[in-house]
């Protein structure tokens, strides 16, 4: 069994991006309130920025903003001259239309190929970029040996981020594909040769739900405060982050499936995640 390792797959991608001429344009990230997670989602995108001595500025706006206020930022953002790029972080405070916002970054500058235009054109086949979790799945099969066109796929999860244009790419070139909600139809998941979900339940899938030499590409994202335990002792006022993806790999050990692949969380699709991001940046900017 391989466990993929995320970090030296992103490793390379920025290596080859490195050959290349860097963009002269900025490439700007947009957050919407304080929430923790989406600032350090953020953070570690301006860092792998800096890795490749891109210009990456980060724009922050109160929690109470209006919608129009927020998309005429975000479109001044888009319209800079020098900007070659926007990431909005999401989610956005539930009070902000999130489509209405991403509506106001041009497709020409949709790094993350969420605005209707870029997500149009991708549907159409004529985005000259892929939303960055298609392009990780396109990478880690490329990298584990998955041929889709002999694959059966179970697709967890349908969000904008990861299950809906995962889905939508990969139906044309899957020889057979289940969609299936976070909450219903995993018996299919024992027939699937290969399980992709981003649904941010932690444990949501266990092996024992999967099929022997199956592949599991996990895009869940959830934290949980567990407090830490000195010589013995629990300190409750001592809380440490757990950071677990949908897939339950803690428990592989106790089960008796042996799968083909699985990427860890942290360090599987996330590391891929934004070097894609960033390789979307440098197409749209040569």
């Amino acid at each position: 069994m391989d466990i993929i390792n995320g970090k030296a797959i992103a490793a390379e991608i920025l290596d080859g991006l490195k050959s290349l001429p860097k963009p002269e344009k900025f490439l700007a990230g947009v957050l919407v309130g304080d929430n923790p997670a989406s600032l350090n989602f953020l953070k570690q995108k301006e860092k792998t920025a800096k890795e490749l001595d891109v210009d990456f500025r980060l724009y922050t706006f109160p929690t109470d903003i209006k919608n129009d206020d927020l998309r005429a930022e975000v479109r001044k953002i888009a319209e800079h001259k020098t900007c070659g790029g926007v990431v909005l972080q999401l989610p956005l405070p539930a009070h902000l239309n999130r489509h209405y916002i991403l509506n106001a970054i041009p497709r020409e500058k949709d790094v993350d190929v969420l605005g209707e235009r870029a997500v149009g054109a991708f549907f159409a086949g004529r985005n000259p970029v892929l939303p960055p979790a298609v392009g990780t799945v396109e990478k880690v099969c490329q990298v584990s040996g998955i041929k889709l066109q002999d694959t059966k796929v179970a697709i967890v999860g349908l969000g904008i981020l990861v299950g809906a244009p995962i889905a939508t790419w990969i139906m044309e070139k899957g020889k057979e594909v289940y969609l299936l909600h976070k909450g219903s139809g995993f018996e299919t998941l024992k027939i699937a040769d290969l399980v992709i979900s981003g649904v941010g339940k932690a444990g949501l899938i266990t092996p024992d739900m999967l099929k022997a030499e199956a592949g599991v590409i996990d895009f869940g994202y959830s934290e949980t405060k567990t407090s830490r335990t000195d010589a013995g002792l629990t300190r409750t006022n001592a809380e440490t982050k757990k950071i677990s993806g949908d897939f339950d790999a803690e428990t592989l050990s106790l089960s008796h499936v042996a799968l083909s692949f699985y990427t860890p969380t942290p360090g599987g699709t996330g590391p891929i995640l934004v070097a894609k991001l960033l390789e979307n940046f440098y197409k749209l900017n040569y």
